[in-house]
């Protein structure tokens, strides 16, 4: 199911940037507040290195999730809805068959 970028019209390519800059930034907030947590409690460099490797791996997570292309949208989208940063109203306005498609990937 890949949906190309001539499949989006100006519209849809509004919205959808829009709702992906708004769950990458919910994301964000919430990654920045969970280091600043994490941070203030470290007392050895054994924490250090366990608070590296934490960011290691979330940045990773994060630059692999948020793939701006249209044909691999919808599944970004998906578990974005699933995970809780994008929430399927802030995609309204989308073709009725992307949203359907979005919220039947959420769910699984």
């Amino acid at each position: 199911m890949q949906v190309s970028e001539a499949e989006w019209t100006d519209t849809e390519k509004n919205i959808a940037r829009a709702a992906f800059d708004q769950a990458y930034k919910r994301e964000v907030e919430a990654l920045l507040k969970q280091v600043r947590e994490q941070a203030s409690t470290l007392v050895e460099l054994s924490d250090l290195w366990r608070l590296h490797d934490f960011l290691s791996a979330r940045r990773h997570e994060v630059e692999g999730k948020y793939d701006y292309q249209y044909p691999v949208l919808l599944f970004v989208f998906a578990g974005l809805v699933k995970e809780g940063w994008l929430h399927l109203n802030e995609l309204e306005g989308l073709d009725k068959e992307k949203l359907s498609k979005i919220a039947a990937l959420a769910r699984i």
